[in-house]
């Protein structure tokens, strides 16, 4: 989906601050919350990483842009285990103060029909271009690089295709591919003409550059 949480390439946010000796987690809660997500998708197998990622992605952008990591990780899987019929909402919003500021509701993702096919696609050298599409639901696709040529460097292993294990649909794999792309392509400005950024993208984002 397009949403607040894909911030790459994008420009205002200011320079990225590094604490030094900065500990795993700066309070207990977040170790807590950590462990709640893994025993949720780990143990309890309630919902899989794509669908975390996703309830993340369905945050407000005010709340998304406020929260701090791990303000981040126990909303999503409070929303989930909601969603999940784990807990009930109003038992949480009874042991807080105000509203819990959980993620807004799942949008509706059809099944393309596509399957696991036998064969990667593309091989290393491929020239492809990124498909410029704008799906509601969860996708792995960097907004910055639709629509722009790389060329296939690395063909990696079969991985779950995460814009349908989001969703619940019919489980797939598909081959996944390194792509090189020059910065100077994604973004203009002459300082980065001797730059590149590589992409894992799974095969269902790129097409056959012309």
């Amino acid at each position: 989906m397009d949403g607040i949480h894909d911030l790459g390439g994008m420009a205002g946010f200011g320079g990225i601050s590094v604490e030094s000796d900065e500990p795993v987690f700066h309070d207990k809660w977040e170790g807590q919350a950590f462990a709640l997500n893994i025993i949720a998708i780990g143990i309890m197998q309630k919902y899989n990483p794509d669908e975390y990622r996703h309830a993340l992605e369905r945050m407000a952008p005010v709340d998304y842009l406020n929260a701090s990591y791990y303000e981040r990780v126990l909303t999503g899987v409070a929303s989930l285990l909601i969603e999940k019929g784990v807990i009930d909402k109003h038992a949480l919003t009874s042991r807080v103060e105000g509203c819990y500021p959980l993620a807004r509701p799942n949008a509706t993702v059809h099944d393309d029909g596509k399957t696991t096919q036998s064969a990667a696609l593309f091989s290393v050298g491929d020239k492809v271009r990124v498909r410029n599409i704008h799906s509601a639901g969860h996708t792995r696709m960097p907004g910055y690089v639709r629509g722009h040529k790389g060329e296939v460097i690395h063909v990696a292993p079969y991985f779950s295709f995460p814009d349908a294990a989001a969703h619940e649909l019919p489980f797939r794999k598909e081959p996944t591919y390194h792509v090189m792309f020059t910065a100077s392509q994604l973004w203009n400005g002459d300082e980065a003409n001797n730059d590149s950024v590589v992409v894992d993208l799974w095969e269902s984002y790129l097409e056959e550059a012309s």
